[in-house]
């Protein structure tokens, strides 16, 4: 099961964080959403390109899982009809319900459950978080069951290798992992996209 406030506290010392981000798991409270507002990430993480290339339809619901403080979220709600930030660190979803969007909605998720109704949701979207799911088989059938018809999932993560930005690679999952365990719970890479330096940028749909 993730434990996110256990992972932070033995792996991120405040300070070091504050000056350059270095792990993310979901959610995280004020001091860790400062430090992955911080303008640098816009270099490397491109927010705008990434959703330039998901072609988010005006009537799309999106699920922003592990969303924090909604550095995703809040550009999403700015092209979607509805957005579902889903995180298990109620602070951060505090930090987005102060936003006041009228078109997103917070849900407290467990820690092997989004917490997502069965067909609810057009897209997926796991960026830097994926990584920090035990158990992932089991998850994915409960994203599976979430999806509408024809739903996708997106996974957004780091490369499995030394960085200046993430975690360790002992935390990461390598690319053609994730892709191996998609496979296997049913759904097939539509797209792979050579967009990001530090991460792989994958959309999966059911088959």
């Amino acid at each position: 099961m993730v434990r996110f406030v256990a992972l932070l506290l033995s792996l991120i010392a405040g300070a070091e964080l504050a000056a350059q981000p270095q792990h993310h798991p979901p959610g995280g409270g004020r001091g860790r959403g400062r430090a992955w507002e911080s303008p640098g990430r816009e270099q490397w993480q491109k927010p705008e390109e990434v959703i330039g290339l998901l072609k988010i339809r005006p009537d799309e619901v999106i699920a922003d899982i592990g969303a924090g403080a909604g550095y995703f979220t809040r550009r999403f709600a700015r092209h979607a009809a509805k957005v579902y930030a889903v995180d298990l660190d109620k602070e951060s979803l505090e930090q987005i319900r102060a936003r006041g969007f009228g078109n997103v909605e917070t849900i407290v998720a467990e820690p092997d459950d989004p917490k997502l109704a069965p067909a609810s949701v057009d897209t997926i979207f796991f960026c830097n978080v994926l990584h920090h799911i035990d158990n992932r088989p089991a998850y994915y059938g409960k994203l599976r069951r979430a999806l509408k018809p024809g739903g996708r999932i997106v996974v957004i993560d780091f490369h499995k290798h030394e960085l200046p930005v993430g975690p360790p690679p002992s935390m990461k999952l390598a690319e053609e992992e994730v892709i191996a365990e998609l496979e296997a719970a049913g759904f097939a890479r539509e797209a792979a996209y050579e967009l990001l330096p530090y991460q792989y940028f994958l959309v999966f749909r059911p088959r």
